[in-house]
């Protein structure tokens, strides 16, 4: 392995989810397109596949061999239909996977979007073991129930 990519997340509305992470979470929107070729149907193993991807960047983040850190991809075909999933986001299966955020203040943080009607699973918690200890953390859904972390570590990066 020579380094990380990026990460990837299946939504079912890429417009609302990129609204999400660039304008509430503060992504930079990198790069759009629309995958409709045999690669892409090869690649993803449906051979009708048609994509629709963003790519977003942490601003600030140190570039890796990508341009980006997060992709987001809608399948226009075939279309996925929600699932159990959507009602409880199962952090507790195994497969099950989240994204944590460093941020400086977790409570202010946790205000903000909140009062943008994110839906969070807990308010900040004072991480009381570990390396992390006197930090705080929490953990929050996107809009397709997809978990999210935000984390103060105890000192500022």
């Amino acid at each position: 392995m020579r380094g990380v990519w990026h990460f990837s997340f299946t939504v079912a509305d890429l417009d609302r989810s990129v609204a999400f992470y660039r304008d509430l979470l503060g992504f930079t929107l990198v790069h759009r397109q629309e995958q409709d070729n045999d690669y892409t149907r090869r690649l993803v193993g449906y051979p009708d596949a048609v994509l629709r991807v963003a790519q977003l960047a942490v601003p600030g983040q140190p570039r890796g061999v990508s341009t980006h850190d997060l992709e987001l991809v809608e399948y226009v075909r075939p279309r996925g239909a929600p699932s159990d999933q959507a009602r409880d986001p199962a952090r507790h299966l195994p497969g099950a996977a989240h994204l944590a955020l460093t941020v400086e203040d977790a409570r202010a943080e946790h205000a903000r979007l909140s009062a943008a009607g994110v839906r969070f699973v807990n308010p900040p918690e004072a991480i009381t073991a570990g390396v992390n200890e006197g930090g705080y953390a929490c953990y929050f859904l996107d809009p397709d129930d997809i978990t999210l972390e935000l984390v103060q570590p105890p000192h500022v990066l």
